[in-house]
Formats: structure tokens, sequence, C-alpha cells
């Protein structure tokens, strides 16, 4: 059995050895910047923490209605369009989420989105 004494910690390594550790101390690591790193989503930094409000409770999804939206191919598809991505993101991130939603509903990307999940949901799948 190894003694642990012999091990230290250092910022980025779970164990070094003495040598490695007085060298960490002396000049200091820098943990060099991955590439998943530095193209983290910018929205995970700027998101806007609010709280959900439900006026009613019907208005809450069901399991089987987001499992619809989950699994609709067409829901999937669309949210690979870059503007999509886009209007959702600035709806995400602001202050004021309403008044993004409702300029995103100005466009018709959006629309088409938002109209594919209220069929989808109401079982209607086959409306558009």
């Amino acid at each position: 059995m190894m003694n642990k004494s012999l091990f230290y910690r250092s910022l980025w390594t779970r164990s070094c050895s003495l040598i490695c550790f007085k060298k960490h101390k002396e000049i200091p690591c820098v943990r060099p910047e991955s590439a998943s790193e530095a193209k983290a989503a910018p929205g995970a930094a700027l998101h806007v923490e609010r709280p959900y409000y439900v006026d009613e409770q019907s208005e809450v999804l069901q399991n089987l209605q987001l499992e619809a939206t989950a699994s609709c191919s067409e829901i999937r598809n669309a949210l690979e369009d870059e503007e999509l991505q886009k209007l959702i993101y600035n709806i995400d991130t602001s202050p004021d989420a309403e008044n993004e939603l409702d300029k995103a509903m100005e466009t018709e990307v959006f629309r088409l989105f938002t109209d594919k999940i209220l069929c989808t949901i109401s079982g209607n799948s086959k409306a558009l």
C-alpha cells in the first residue's frame, strides 16, 4: 500500500510527487484552455434566472406531450436553423423575455416553429 503522504495536491492534478509539487510551487502552472471550454455556449454565462409562473395548471405540458415534442423530427430539424437558434437564445438570455418573444413571433421561422410545437402537443401533428 502506498503512503498517501508521498503525494501532494496541485491546482490541476489530483496528486503530485514531491518534486512535481515543488516545481508547481516555484512556477505556477496555468491550466491550458481546452477547445471545448473556448467554445462554451454563450448562453451559459448570460443565463437569466427567473421564476416560472403558471397561471393555470392546464398550461403545464404532460409527459406524453413533452415526449411527442422531443421525438418530432420536424421540430428537431427546425432547431438546426441558425436564425431560430439565435431567436431562442435571445429570448432565453433576455431580462425582458416577453418582449423578445413578441419580436421573435414577427419572424416566419419562429412562427412556423411554434405552430409545429402547438400542433404536436395538441395531437394534431398532420395539420402543418
